[in-house]
């Protein structure tokens, strides 16, 4: 389970969560929804702590991550997959070099083990023989899905995508979320937090469903629960109106 108890954090002035309790369930797809701006990201990014809350705590696993050294911080690490908003390869290696980098980096995988993973990883994310092209030469849903072979070619036990969907057509976008399944059930008790606010997609894959606004987890359940909530700030985000009490 990862849970956040009690965490609060600003930038500034800037109030971005004010006392946020959240549990994740281990083992499932959670999606964290909301409007631009209402702090997604910076809930993952707490997560792995890469940003660390001003209050409160970050239980993973029994372990509050909040009182972790750089050192223990990079340990934990290891056990997590991120997918950035822009995939966030790098941009002087080539494909092939991007997805083995975990590898290099995190294991003990010989040379040709790792050739071979990296490969299988490509393969199932239908990038096949582009191995030695450069991010600058591909499409944007090409460098999402490298940056998805990327996330989950260690096979992590938890995995964080913030807006996977982002810039997407329709057809790319019903392929990273067929992507975002196969992971979750390939992989053997795997736990994803999915940062969203793309309602078709939240539908299709959470098990659980965590909205925030106004820097606070407002509603949380299962699709269902959604489907079915008479809360108006629900109502107006998943009917996608303008009218309602979440201010645009």
């Amino acid at each position: 389970m990862i849970e956040f108890v009690r965490t609060s954090k600003s930038f500034g002035r800037h109030i971005v969560h004010r006392d946020i309790s959240l549990k994740i369930p281990k083992g499932k797809i959670t999606f964290v929804i909301g409007p631009s701006g209402t702090g997604k990201s910076i809930l993952i990014k707490q997560i792995i702590g890469l940003v660390k809350p001003d209050r409160g705590k970050i239980i993973i696993d029994g372990k509050d991550t909040t009182l972790m050294n750089e050192s223990e911080l990079l340990e934990m690490r290891k056990n997590f997959g991120y997918l950035f908003q822009e995939a966030a390869l790098f941009d002087s290696m080539n494909v092939f070099d991007n997805v083995a980098f975990p590898l290099r980096e995190h294991t003990d995988r010989t040379p040709a083990e790792i050739y071979h993973a990296a490969r299988k990883k490509l393969a199932q994310v239908g990038l096949k023989d582009i191995d030695s092209k450069f991010p600058s030469e591909l499409s944007g849903g090409m460098r999402k899905r490298v940056g998805f072979a990327r996330a989950t070619v260690t096979e992590p036990q938890f995995m964080l995508y913030d807006e996977p969907t982002t810039g997407l057509d329709p057809i790319m976008t019903d392929v990273i979320d067929q992507l975002v399944l196969d992971a979750h059930n390939n992989t053997p008790g795997m736990t994803s937090i999915v940062i969203s606010h793309d309602v078709r997609s939240t539908l299709n894959l959470a098990d659980e469903i965590a909205m925030i606004y106004d820097g606070r987890i407002v509603a949380q359940g299962t699709p269902d629960f959604f489907k079915n909530s008479n809360d108006p700030l629900v109502i107006q985000f998943f009917s996608g109106s303008r009218t309602g009490p979440i201010e645009v």
